[in-house]
């Protein structure tokens, strides 16, 4: 029986349309299984029943909360998006990076530097900054670059706080507000004044009507764990609400070179567009205005910074003043950003704030007050950081006289200082290069430090006031001197209060130290020309 079965199929695949019949069975075969399968699989046996099944039901809409949509309701209002446009350079004509826009690489903060030039790869990114990008190719002209951020309005005639990057070289600015029809371009909007220290700006838009307003609250009274929510127009959504907690308050030190910026923290979430927006309380009052993120992307990761309301407030009286700017007091001097416990013990602190810098004709140097001295009161209050001293100072007006009590080799002295201009002290100075000097002949330390002489053709060609010191030719990776800081080009003046003026003196003082020793230099850094100043670099010898 199995022959002729044979033969016929042979038979049948050989017939013009055998092939095709053959495969037409095949696949009715395929799918008729397929279907019982499909049938034995999904169970749906008529005899099933679901009479026993309860139908779903969707409750009335009830709100367990309206805290945060009370509040929302009533900020959304006074917070505005900002529009800017800007010319810029091509960046392919030079072969650079256009560095109007960039944030600058973090470093140890100084006096008065305004290092808005562009490091690339810097983790300390506020979150407005290279969010656009120039659009341009090679060989063509200027670029029109279009940035965005946001604002919040604090008075009905239309004056507005913002963060001084939003608008920082633009050549228009277009302020729409919440109820602006769809598709509308904005209000244009004038400048009537920034202050680069605290990254703040203050504009105006003239409408015909009152605008709504968002009240300012008493950061002061803010605490770690207050719930807090951002209102901005992150990526282009605008009346964007996030929610989160404060996460700490006081956080100095995130954006190098700005003395005032103490910032509130906050895991909100905040992202590019958010700049110049309110941080709000659970009273619907604004306590911070969004300013920073650190992130190793470019947006959210739970770590941002708002300024304090209570800053914000100072700085907006002086910019909407007769002058349009923030007036600050000073009496010359510079501190270690970080306090370093090894300065403090090498310098006899203690407690205070030890100079690394008093600037040459300053009010502190003609009142006899000398790097290495330790400030402990102003007034006969206690000064324990340099946060509090600097508040104190800022706050005082050119001309004011104040009593400074200070530590001189662990001995007490007093001084009478009649406070200056910071502006008029520290507004000339320069921020930091890669002029690192010639190099002959280095001698490397056991510290992991080479040095080399600094010639009198050398420091004219640095630009430095000084022939004292020693340069800094290169750090040994993962050496103390690497850990402590020193970097090619500082100049070397001091170690532990020695003089060095020469690579002997710097080889016999080092070759001295012990493991376990304090070790302190005080340096010059790179750059900065004959106004640069002077900073204590120190740790304890492993």
């Amino acid at each position: 029986m199995t022959a002729p079965k044979s033969a016929f199929w042979d038979k049948l695949k050989n017939h013009r349309f055998g092939s095709s019949l053959l495969v037409l069975l095949t696949l009715a075969v395929g799918i008729l299984i397929g279907t019982v399968i499909s049938y034995g699989v999904r169970g749906q046996d008529k005899s099933n029943t679901s009479a026993d099944a309860t139908p779903l039901t969707v409750p009335a809409p009830k709100q367990l909360s309206t805290t945060f949509s009370t509040i929302a309701k009533q900020l959304e209002p006074a917070v505005v998006n900002i529009n800017t446009e800007s010319t810029i350079k091509n960046p392919h004509v030079r072969g650079r990076m256009p560095q109007g826009r960039n944030r600058a690489t973090p470093a140890p903060q100084g006096p008065d530097d305004d290092q808005q030039g562009g490091d690339e790869d810097n983790p300390f990114q506020d979150f407005f900054d290279r969010f656009f990008g120039g659009q341009g190719g090679p060989g063509g002209g200027d670029i029109r670059q279009r940035s965005l951020g946001s604002g919040v309005i604090v008075d009905a005639k239309g004056y507005i706080i913002t963060n001084r990057h939003v608008v920082d070289k633009a050549d228009r600015i277009r302020v729409k507000l919440k109820d602006d029809p769809a598709g509308d371009l904005g209000h244009e909007a004038k400048v009537i004044g920034v202050d680069e220290e605290t990254d703040l700006a203050v504009l105006k838009i003239d409408v015909n009507k009152s605008l709504p307003i968002a009240k300012l609250g008493n950061s002061d009274g803010v605490e770690v764990g207050d719930w807090a929510l951002a209102i901005g127009s992150p990526f282009a959504l605008e009346n964007t609400v996030t929610a989160g907690i404060i996460s700490a308050k006081g956080r100095s030190n995130i954006v190098p070179q700005r003395q005032f910026q103490s910032f509130i923290q906050t895991d909100a979430a905040i992202n590019p567009g958010n700049s110049g927006g309110p941080l709000v309380d659970m009273a619907g009052q604004v306590i911070g205005i969004n300013t920073a993120i650190i992130t190793g992307g470019q947006g959210y990761e739970g770590v941002g910074f708002a300024l304090p309301s209570n800053l914000v407030a100072k700085v907006y009286n002086d910019l909407i003043g007769p002058e349009h700017k923030v007036s600050r007091g000073s009496i010359g001097v510079t501190f270690q950003a970080q306090p370093n416990p090894a300065v403090a013990r090498v310098y006899g602190g203690g407690g205070g704030v030890t100079l690394s810098d008093v600037v040459k004709g300053s009010p502190a140097d003609e009142a006899g007050l000398k790097v290495g001295d330790t400030i402990t009161s102003i007034d006969g209050k206690k000064i324990n950081s340099g946060d509090e001293l600097v508040n104190d100072i800022s706050g005082r007006k050119p001309g004011t006289k104040i009593g400074v009590g200070y530590l001189r080799n662990g001995k007490s002295e007093t001084a009478s200082v009649t406070v200056g201009s910071r502006s008029k002290l520290f507004g000339s100075q320069l921020g930091l290069d890669d002029e690192g000097g010639e190099q002959a002949e280095p001698v490397e330390s056991k510290l992991g430090v080479t040095v080399d002489t600094l010639t009198a053709q050398l420091a004219e060609r640095m630009q430095v006031d000084t022939k004292k010191g020693v340069i800094v030719t290169d750090v040994k990776p993962g050496s103390f001197a690497d850990d402590v800081g020193l970097s090619r080009g500082m100049i070397i003046l001091e170690v532990n209060k020695q003089p060095v003026n020469t690579v002997t003196d710097f080889n016999r003082i080092t070759g001295q130290f012990k493991s376990g020793q304090d070790v302190v230099f005080l340096v010059r850094p790179p750059g900065g020309g004959r106004n640069a100043g002077t900073a204590f670099l120190g740790g304890t010898l492993p």
